[in-house]
């Protein structure tokens, strides 16, 4: 496989992972995704959704300035 076919397999595939982050976070906060009560329920699962989404935005910054 070609070099440039590579950069771009792995650019569409940090993408997806990217958006896939993006969406389980904002569930989690929206109250869309929870977790049982057993395991802290919503307050836990916000607080989750939360360190997912910044956690990604952190990650998609580094990657920008990497660049």
């Amino acid at each position: 496989m070609a070099k440039k076919e590579r950069k771009i397999l792995n650019f569409i595939a940090w993408l997806t992972g990217v958006i896939v982050s993006l969406a389980v976070g904002f569930a989690m906060i929206g109250g869309t995704l929870t977790l049982p009560f057993w395991l802290g329920g919503n307050l836990v699962a916000a607080i989750a959704g939360w360190i997912v989404v910044l956690t990604t935005f952190l990650g998609v910054i580094m990657a920008i300035l990497n660049q």
